[in-house]
């Protein structure tokens, strides 16, 4: 509850500043100018509506795509002995950390792969590919599981939707702006919205999400470093590093494009500030040296 009322607040907040600092630029007087009937106030929160909305839309129906994408199937009457010992893993697991029991699921990947989902820390979904199943050890694979409950407890999923929802206020917001400049100060259109002003729009939209993204990014690398160390406190620094390590020698299982931050890991982008997450070098390095100052 806490970081959905800091979902509203930073929402009201970042429409607040962008009306301020439009203000203070002089932005609506250069515009005003110019013929143009922009309303600030009202495409701030037109802005903001659209950017957290859709977030947050994304976020409330997160594990039922989670389940739909992936072909997840939620474990309700364990029968094997990997499904009664991973469901008591993942309960054990969540006393730990304070939260309620998880759905947990296992989606069809013959590859190595793992994801956390859900609205809120108490209820989400956590599942395990089936590769990841046959390929690691009890070890290897409780120290993901434990770095799965980990971007659970610390409520990443909501932190990266919070993220999300600043960015895309800014993108659509500052697409209008940078279309009514165009459609009015540039090409001189004083007759309702020019074809100038669509042009603009979506060209800047479309450039202002791509470097929207890098921030988002970045948040999530430094998640990925928190949630290691939590399925290091859980399950013990080496089988963490060894699952890290076992998860490097392979390409990971494919997880559609909003899950992927909350994988255990997902193929580099072509440029390490589109990556969701870090080099897994780097991850099993701060491992290792963490595991040396606890020592």
């Amino acid at each position: 509850m806490k970081r959905i009322m800091l979902f509203i607040l930073t929402n009201i907040a970042i429409m607040v500043v962008l009306s301020i600092t439009l203000r203070l630029l002089g932005v609506d007087s250069i515009l005003a100018e110019n013929g143009s009937d922009l309303n600030i106030q009202a495409l701030v929160i037109l802005s903001g509506v659209i950017g957290f909305g859709g977030s947050f839309i994304s976020l409330l129906i997160s594990k039922w795509m989670a389940k739909q994408m992936t072909g997840a199937v939620v474990i309700t009457n364990p029968t094997s002995n990997i499904e009664k010992w991973l469901i008591s893993t993942v309960e054990k697991q969540a006393k730990i950390v304070g939260i309620k029991m998880p759905e947990v699921a296992i989606f069809p990947a013959s590859e190595m792969n793992a994801f956390a989902t859900g609205a809120t820390k108490n209820n989400a979904l956590m599942a395990v590919s089936q590769g990841l199943l046959d390929n690691m050890s009890q070890g290897e694979v409780e120290a993901v599981v434990g770095h799965e409950m980990s971007h659970i407890a610390n409520g990443d999923m909501v932190t990266l939707a919070l993220i999300q929802g600043v960015v895309n206020t800014f993108v659509v917001f500052l697409s209008r702006v940078v279309g009514h400049i165009v459609d009015r100060v540039i090409l001189k259109n004083n007759q309702g919205h020019g074809i100038g002003y669509f042009i603009t729009v979506m060209v800047s939209q479309v450039i202002l999400s791509i470097l929207a993204s890098t921030i988002v990014m970045y948040f999530s690398r430094k998640r990925e470093f928190i949630a290691d160390t939590g399925g290091a406190d859980l399950a013990g620094h080496q089988n963490m590093i060894n699952a890290l390590k076992r998860l490097g020698q392979v390409e990971p299982a494919a997880l559609p494009e909003q899950m992927a931050a909350f994988g255990i890991n997902d193929k580099g982008g072509i440029m390490a500030l589109f990556s969701s997450h870090p080099p897994i070098e780097d991850r099993i390095e701060a491992l290792e040296k963490r595991a040396l100052t606890r020592s």
